[in-house]
């Protein structure tokens, strides 16, 4: 028997006419919580002064919200809908209709840190490491905001926890977007959070940074087993490889790479 779930507004609430969408609360409450949770861990870090200063903390936060948005959305429009943003190139530019991908916004991040260290001299997987840590978070929050969208939801299913949206087909679907917000974020966060306090990682710079690149990659591929692939692409073989999982294919053994890295420099 299925859940049937009444459907929620897109739009949390409206200011002078303008609607604030839970993508947007989303997203806001990743940046919050991931510039926070990153000053905590600064401070655990292992003695000698903070990797940032303040000023250069809130230039790291506008550098890495620049490269989620510009590298997500392009990302998005690349890998997923090319066609359709080549007959429409001023939807690319429409965020708010949806459409942002997480390995795109993950090259954008990459490329403003490097950007941002090199010019202040500071070594970029050092930062990386520690965005690596609380971007679990960021995605939480993103898969929450996805289910409330009735975004990227699963393959058809007979599991009781099939979910169908009230005026949509009758059909129940896994809740995907809840799957990966349980994996991908609360269990990625707790993975990753372990690894910097427990372990040694921490002081092999790009260590922690390359083992978030193979678990996202393992949890992600995982998931894209119920997740319905996207209408304009569908299945890229016969045997329902997906383009989410080539993508976090790739993810895995670059991460592999940066590990592997990380530990044969001193």
């Amino acid at each position: 028997m299925a859940i049937f779930i009444n459907p929620v507004s897109p739009v949390a609430f409206s200011v002078l006419g303008l609607d604030v969408r839970w993508y947007a609360l989303a997203y806001i409450a990743g940046f919050v919580i991931g510039y926070f949770l990153f000053c905590r861990l600064m401070r655990m870090s292992d003695g000698g002064a903070p990797l940032l200063s303040k000023q250069q903390l809130d230039d790291l936060m506008a550098a890495v919200i620049l490269g989620v948005i510009v590298g997500g959305r392009l990302g998005y429009v690349l890998m997923y809908n090319p066609a359709f943003f080549l007959a429409h190139p001023l939807e690319i530019f429409a965020v708010w209709h949806g459409g942002m991908s997480f390995h795109g916004g993950l090259l954008g991040v990459i490329v403003a840190t490097f950007l941002f260290a090199r010019r202040r001299c500071i070594n970029p997987w050092k930062i990386l490491d520690l965005l690596a840590v609380v971007a679990p978070v960021g995605l939480f929050f993103g898969r929450i905001a996805n289910f409330i969208n009735m975004e990227v939801m699963g393959r058809p299913t007979d599991m009781p926890w099939g979910v169908v949206f009230a005026g949509d087909i009758a059909v129940p679907r896994h809740p995907s977007p809840l799957y990966e917000a349980a994996t991908e974020g609360l269990a990625l966060f707790v993975i990753m959070f372990c690894l910097y306090k427990f372990t040694g990682l921490r002081r092999r710079p790009g260590a922690l940074a390359g083992m978030l690149g193979m678990l996202y990659a393992v949890f992600r591929i995982f998931c894209e087993q119920f997740r319905a692939p996207d209408v304009q692409i569908g299945f890229l073989t016969d045997w329902g490889l997906t383009m989410g999982q080539l993508l976090s294919g790739v993810m895995f053994f670059a991460g592999a790479m940066i590990f592997a890295i990380a530990f044969r420099k001193k």
